[in-house]
């Protein structure tokens, strides 16, 4: 077979190869499953039709509230109220001259009140005997309320707890120095008591991180346990030079005289040198 037979084939066959590939339909890529949507849970919170309210203090299995001149201020007015299930309004200058009161009777020191009894309702939250009101005697008992206060609480208790484990241990010993935790102890130790702590005063707790006085009294202590000062009853005094750095009134305690000076500007100088001595 001729040669220019040859290689007109073989360039014919490139040809059709090269069309055979830009003619070939092209591949989209797969889609990504779609994730399946996330159940959702359904609720129906129910509002309470029932108000309770619960005397502070135990007053026997029967109560029952005077309603004699019992008064408050309207809108600039002093008007009585009174209970009186015929009638809509509890002020009694609103009231029908015949109208009777009802005893209002806590029994076992609680009292419900139902959605039928608005006016009842009115006059325990408008009594002056109300807690809300600046009363002493009895007040509304919000449980949603209650059990939020109790939350936040345990809320607190948690956070506290939880600086423990997250906060730097230079950061945790300072705090523990601060509120005179021997630290010359294992780590863990030193977190227990924290811990004991924490739990007990949390708010405290917190608040000690980041808190110049705190700071302030672990470098104080630092600096009394190497006797770079020394700490008195009469005051406070450099260690190798017995110089007098503050004086300390009788009664009083040095330690917290010294921390209050050392937050002064006048003790500027004296901080810089605790600090260079101690390493700072």
């Amino acid at each position: 077979m001729p040669r220019t037979s040859t290689a007109a084939s073989a360039a014919k066959a490139t040809e059709v190869a090269e069309e055979s590939i830009f003619d070939a339909p092209v591949s989209k890529p797969t889609p990504a499953p779609k994730q399946a949507a996330k159940f959702k849970v359904r609720r129906e919170e129910k509002e309470k039709t029932i108000s309770e309210y619960k005397t502070t203090k135990k007053s026997g299995s029967i109560f029952i509230m005077s309603q004699k001149n019992v008064t408050i201020i309207d809108d600039g007015r002093v008007r009585e109220i009174r209970y009186c299930p015929s009638e809509p309004s509890i002020f009694k200058d609103e009231q029908e001259p015949d109208a009777r009161r009802a005893p209002v009777m806590f029994t076992d020191g609680r009292i419900f009140v139902r959605p039928d009894q608005p006016n009842l309702k009115e006059f325990l939250d408008r009594h002056p005997d109300n807690v809300a009101n600046g009363g002493k005697r009895f007040h509304l008992v919000d449980e949603v309320k209650n059990k939020k206060i109790e939350m936040d609480k345990e809320y607190v208790v948690v956070d506290a707890i939880n600086m423990i484990r997250t906060q730097p241990l230079d950061e945790l010993l300072a705090v523990a120095t601060g509120l005179n935790i021997n630290i010359d102890r294992p780590v863990e130790e030193i977190k227990h008591d924290l811990l004991i702590f924490a739990k007990k005063n949390p708010k405290n707790f917190i608040e000690s991180f980041d808190n110049p006085v705190i700071e302030m009294r672990a470098k104080i202590s630092q600096a009394s346990k190497y006797q770079i000062i020394s700490v008195s009853q009469d005051g406070v005094r450099w260690f190798d030079t017995n110089k007098l750095i503050v004086s300390v009134p009788a009664g009083k305690d040095p330690m917290d005289v010294m921390v209050r000076y050392c937050l002064t500007d006048a003790a500027t100088p004296v901080v810089k040198e605790l600090e260079r001595q101690l390493g700072n």
